[in-house]
């Protein structure tokens, strides 16, 4: 059986109840950060939101690309493709470039702007959980399935037979099937996407592709600035471990 998996996030099943919100901020031990959570916006201690549209209630979190930008756009490596779909960081990589927030076309990724040694923090999937057998927080807290995980093929058929069966309740798209090269989280909606928050128009070609043919139209020598920053990283890195040290032979 393939390992690749997803989420399906249905607008028309959604209550605003924010146990999304809050079962995602007890996994990843996140401190609360508004006392309403429909107010509450994506931040290096929010990996989830739900946002409140008139009558209606859109989830926003990684849409966990199939052709990632911001893994194709990391110079040292920070950012990586699980087995299982999720896009996952390694903090001890980074270098703060922040490269991955400019490429994110869903603009997810941010930025622990208050920390001496900040990281870029955002939703995984709960790859840890999908990989012991378990099911994503969000999606265990949902109690009305208008979140739903499962192997990718089988969500995807779930959202096409729900359009089919009830296509006035529906509007024609899966967002997130085509988007930016497709990802592993796919939505369905009763009104266009634009009209809930989401990023409308991406192009159905996966961003790095695009960011390829852009690069090559740049001189070659630009190309040193990866080794540069790849080289400031293993100082960083170096400096870093000397002064641990050091430390360590000061309390001998």
């Amino acid at each position: 059986m393939s390992k690749k998996k997803g989420l399906l996030f249905d607008v028309t099943l959604c209550i605003g109840c924010g146990s999304c919100y809050d079962a995602c901020k007890q996994k990843n031990k996140l401190p609360r950060t508004n006392s309403n959570f429909l107010s509450d916006h994506l931040s290096a201690n929010t990996f989830t939101v739900v946002e409140q549209y008139n009558d209606k209630y859109a989830r926003k979190m990684c849409m966990h690309c199939d052709e990632p930008s911001c893994v194709s756009v990391c110079p040292v490596g920070a950012f990586s493709k699980s087995e299982t779909g999720a896009v996952l960081y390694d903090g001890d990589k980074c270098i703060g470039c922040r490269y991955c927030m400019q490429a994110c076309p869903h603009k997810v990724p941010r930025y622990e702007w208050g920390r001496t040694q900040p990281r870029v923090k955002k939703c995984t999937m709960c790859d840890d959980r999908i990989k012991a057998g378990k099911i994503p927080a969000c999606a265990e807290a949902c109690p009305t399935e208008a979140t739903l995980f499962g192997d990718f093929d089988k969500i995807f058929e779930v959202a096409k037979k729900r359009i089919s069966e009830n296509k006035r309740n529906y509007y024609p798209h899966i967002y997130g099937l085509d988007e930016a090269g497709g990802s592993h989280v796919l939505i369905l909606s009763p009104v266009p996407f634009e009209q809930l928050g989401y990023t409308p128009k991406l192009p159905k070609e996966p961003m790095p592709m695009l960011t390829m043919r852009a690069m090559e139209k740049i001189p070659p020598v630009v190309g040193l600035g990866g080794v540069f920053l790849g080289g400031m990283y293993w100082l960083t890195k170096r400096k870093n471990q000397i002064a641990k040290e050091e430390k360590e032979l000061k309390e001998l």
